[in-house]
C-alpha cells in the first residue's frame, strides 16, 4: 500500500484580492454598477449617472482602506449597526458587596 501525496497550495492564509479589491469591495462596486445601469442605463447621461458613481466608489474604497485591516468594512458595519457599549469585562454576577473591615 503506497501513500498518496496530493499538492496543495503554500498559501492558505492569504487573502483573496482581485484588482486590489477584497471580494466585499468587487460585489458592492458591482452591485452599484448594476443598480445605475438598470435605472440609468437608457438615458443619454450614461456616463455621469452610471459609470462616474461606481468609478468614485471604487476609488474611494481603493484610497480609503489604504492601511486598514482585512474585512474593515465587515466590522466598521457591525460596529455602526450594533447598539450599546463596549466594554473589556462582562457583567458581574455576583453583585453582593464584599466584606468591609471595621473601623477601631
Amino acid at each position: 500500500m503506497s501513500l498518496r501525496v496530493v499538492p496543495v497550495s503554500q498559501a492558505l492564509e492569504k487573502k483573496l484580492l482581485m484588482l486590489g479589491f477584497e471580494v466585499l469591495d468587487l460585489l458592492a462596486i458591482s452591485l452599484t454598477l448594476a443598480i445605475l445601469n438598470f435605472l440609468f442605463g437608457q438615458t443619454s447621461l450614461r456616463l455621469m449617472l452610471v459609470w462616474l458613481p461606481t468609478i468614485l466608489l471604487a476609488a474611494l474604497l481603493r484610497f480609503g482602506k489604504k492601511g486598514k485591516p482585512d474585512n474593515y468594512l465587515i466590522h466598521l458595519m457591525r460596529y455602526q449597526i450594533t447598539p450599546g457599549t463596549y466594554t473589556a469585562f462582562h457583567e458581574p454576577t455576583n453583585t453582593d458587596r464584599p466584606p468591609r473591615l471595621k473601623k477601631k
